[in-house]
């Protein structure tokens, strides 16, 4: 699989909300030395939002800057959401 295939797997399990699936399909993308990108942290950091897994999400922020993914508005959008929702300011 190609880090497109695991993405879209992602934003699926995303939408629907499913954090835990979320975690293992990027577990699965790291054990295959599959790259997840930008648009994969994106999609974790709004999943976790939602499950209300701020210390994810935050997790996921930090793997980007360590990996020299490039920040998109959406991603501290979304980590931003995390932190709001948990209470955690």
């Amino acid at each position: 699989p190609h880090t497109s295939t695991f993405t879209s797997a992602v934003i699926a399990c995303a939408n629907g909300r499913e954090w835990g699936s979320v975690l293992g399909l990027l577990a699965e993308m790291i054990a295959s030395q599959v790259g997840p990108d930008t648009t994969t942290y994106n999609a974790a950091i709004t999943s976790c939002a939602h499950g209300g897994e701020w210390r994810e999400s935050l997790g996921f922020l930090v793997t980007m800057v360590t990996s020299s993914l490039p920040l998109t508005a959406w991603t501290y959008n979304a980590a931003i959401s995390a932190c709001d929702k948990a209470g955690e300011w």
